[in-house]
């Protein structure tokens, strides 16, 4: 089992501290329904991440539902990229919203602001724009805002990928009407499941706080919600990580050097990173020439117990159960889904072991 690598791995909590807050509830009988861990969570990822106003959620979807729902999007067309995890997608259409495809930036892999202002020619009663920071790697916030600004959109980022990450100097989250996060036991930062909605008033904080928890306070209904909350036992889990995050992205930024030094020369693409972005070191992704490389690295290296990820594949506009007239054409993004492939990424993985992998990845690319 020693010697299966896999693309991601879950982070644990240090025992001892991790039973301590478990204890804690047990001593409270105080489970879920926003208890002290909770929101002893909530005020430090507010610190940690440089924003005003976070809620915390039992999953990231479902936190890109209630920014949905408060955004006033419900039922709306929504511009969005096509090369993200189908869970961006799966929000969009929970909430009834109507998803226009906007191909992306060959360099970036994110939304391509200038294929967006084309969108909008062909599409004007498009009502809101939900780019992803894909691979935490920062979407262009100053083009993507300015456009959002100038045509009266909501702007709900997908961070889930981004957490940590700092782009001009300030937390990635603070840009558009809306960011969310994904706390799934595969990020960087987790709570085993959970996720987060960052807002910018207190009013707007207030709304998702009625809606994640039923839309009611007490007797008083205000508004259609749903049970989004997290539970203190993974709050418990999310404080007991927090502390250790600044060493895991220190020792994944170590790992992404190693990679750095060993691929270079083979016949691989790399997404472009941004000057402006402090990165968070999330994932590996590399390019190959064609999916024909693609696939024949990719058993290659299965064979010898390197297990990775096409994140992400399929594109979005392709998916088989989209209505006919949603499958629009995006070149880009699925000639991109076609040849990314995510290396193992994770602070807890030895040189040695990337030098076993690059040296895996260097004979099947020979063949």
């Amino acid at each position: 089992m020693e010697n299966k690598l896999y693309v991601t791995k879950s982070r644990l909590p240090d025992k001892e501290k991790f039973f301590r807050r478990l204890e804690e509830v047990f001593q409270t009988g105080w489970i879920t329904n926003h208890g002290c861990h909770a929101q002893n969570l909530e005020m430090s990822l507010c610190d940690y991440l440089a924003v005003d106003e976070l809620l915390l959620c039992n999953n990231g979807t479902t936190a890109l539902m209630l920014a949905l729902q408060c955004a006033g999007l419900a039922g709306k067309k929504i511009a969005l990229t096509p090369y993200t995890y189908v869970a961006t997608l799966s929000a969009i259409l929970w909430m009834g919203c109507t998803p226009v495809f906007v191909d992306v930036d060959p360099e970036t892999m994110c939304l391509s602001p200038e294929k967006l202002r084309k969108c909008l020619q062909d599409s004007p009663d498009i009502a809101g724009v939900l780019p992803v920071h894909v691979y935490g790697l920062a979407c262009d916030v100053e083009a993507l805002g300015a456009i959002c600004r100038e045509n009266g959109l909501s702007l709900i980022y997908d961070a889930a990928q981004a957490f940590g990450c700092r782009y001009a100097g300030k937390g990635l989250l603070n840009y558009g009407d809306y960011s969310i996060c994904s706390f799934h036991a595969t990020k960087l930062f987790h709570t085993a499941e959970g996720g987060c909605v960052v807002s910018h008033s207190a009013s707007e904080h207030q709304a998702l706080s009625r809606a994640r928890a039923f839309g009611h306070e007490g007797d008083t209904h205000y508004c259609l919600g749903i049970n989004a909350k997290m539970s203190e036992l993974h709050a418990a889990m999310g404080l007991s990580l927090l502390p250790g995050t600044d060493e895991e992205i220190a020792r994944r930024k170590h790992v992404h050097e190693a990679y750095d030094a060993l691929l270079a020369g083979m016949n691989l693409a790399f997404p472009r990173r941004s000057s402006k972005l402090d990165w968070n070191y999330a994932y590996y992704p590399v390019l190959l020439p064609d999916e024909g490389s693609l696939l024949r690295v990719q058993d290659a290296l299965a064979q010898q117990d390197i297990y990775t990820r096409r994140y992400f594949y399929p594109a979005l506009n392709t998916l088989p159960y989209l209505k006919t007239e949603w499958q629009i054409s995006c070149p880009v993004a699925e000639n991109l889904a076609s040849r990314a492939l995510c290396l193992p990424m994770y602070g807890d993985l030895e040189e040695e072991q990337v030098v076993r992998i690059a040296a895996s990845l260097d004979r099947a690319l020979a063949h």
